[in-house]
């Protein structure tokens, strides 16, 4: 079974690899299958069907990252960046991978380190598509009509580092985090203008607030659903944490705490704390070392969604029970027995 899988993944990546321009051909919904779900809490089989598998959708990405969904449960696709290529590429059911959209977040003309297109991608309160780009180093958002409009590309006049993740609270104000690893030389780029990584919060009525500047690597960011609590990422593999935000009345942040440290098991296991999502009942999935991980909104670790893969981002899609994950050259997918908000924030 495991050489089937295995030969299933090369067919896979080399289908993607001949053109990421044209739709791959998809008339089979007997996708291979990827890693395990490690159950350390007899809690999650609330969460994840113990028969549950992870079902590779896609492959031969370069760096794969940022997915959302776009659309309804059962017309809609997903949309997910491949940063290293400057793209974004779209999934559908019965379609495939094709590309989406090129440039993604570097319009300049000269080449600009290994990652210069978008990061994040989700929807503002109206539905349209917002990019967090390195290479342009803002957050831009989709127009309907046609073509991007900048949101915020600097802080007090200096350029920010490169907008990673974002998320919307539902009056409509954006928050999204500012750590180096869109410049072409990250931490120690000559290019940069700002000598912190930053956490803010762009207001409906254009003001932009620095919300703290005590996390040295912000990464993916997600409220809770009572919009109570900001979680934070940290990909700092000397301090590989998730913070844990009170938001106060006036939007602000009150004093973080540690809401999980994975940092010993930096070097054991693939990846870093990166992009995170929670569901309806507050469940908190995080992707970090050795692929997903599943918290109560205590914090309590019940299991992990293990790909085997460096697995970046995550996103609810379809009817919101499914679990879009992309993970180093992969897109794949679970269906867990909870849900999570699809769509804009309201």
């Amino acid at each position: 079974m495991k050489t089937i899988r295995f030969t299933c993944m090369i067919l896979a990546t080399f289908v993607l690899s001949l053109s990421q321009s044209e739709v791959q051909a998809q008339d089979s919904t007997n996708y291979p299958t990827l890693g395990e779900i490690v159950r350390l809490d007899p809690r999650l089989d609330q969460l994840i069907d113990k028969d549950a598998k992870i079902e590779v959708l896609s492959s031969g990405f370069d760096w794969s990252e940022g997915p959302v969904w776009m659309g309804d449960a059962k017309d809609g696709f997903l949309l997910f960046s491949d940063i290293p290529r400057n793209s974004v590429m779209k999934w559908k059911e019965g379609e495939g991978a094709s590309l989406f959209m090129k440039p993604s977040g570097y319009t300049g003309v000269t080449p600009y380190g290994n990652e210069p297109g978008c990061n994040g991608l989700f929807l503002d309160p109206q539905g349209r598509l917002v990019s967090c780009e390195h290479g342009d180093r803002r957050v831009s958002v989709l127009t309907k009509e046609g073509g991007k409009r900048t949101l915020v590309d600097n802080y007090m006049g200096k350029r920010l580092n490169s907008p990673n993740d974002g998320t919307f609270k539902s009056n409509g104000d954006l928050y999204f985090t500012d750590p180096p690893y869109g410049l072409p030389n990250r931490y120690d780029d000559p290019r940069r203008e700002l000598d912190f990584c930053g956490v803010y919060r762009l207001a409906t009525d254009g003001t932009l607030t620095l919300l703290t500047k005590e996390m040295t690597r912000p990464n993916g960011i997600a409220f809770s659903p009572d919009e109570k609590t900001l979680y934070v990422a940290q990909s700092d593999p000397k301090a590989a944490i998730w913070k844990a935000f009170p938001v106060n009345q006036d939007g602000t942040l009150g004093t973080g705490k540690v809401f999980y440290d994975a940092t010993e098991s930096v070097g054991k296991l693939p990846g870093l704390p990166d992009g995170l999502k929670t569901d309806l009942k507050g469940n908190v999935f995080a992707t970090g070392p050795g692929g997903c991980y599943v918290f109560t909104p205590a914090g309590e670790l019940l299991g992990r969604i293990s790909t085997g893969e460096r697995t970046a981002n995550c996103a609810w899609g379809n009817d919101g029970s499914t679990l879009y994950l992309t993970a180093d050259t992969y897109l794949v997918r679970i269906p867990t027995k909870t849900k999570g908000r699809v769509g804009p924030a309201k």
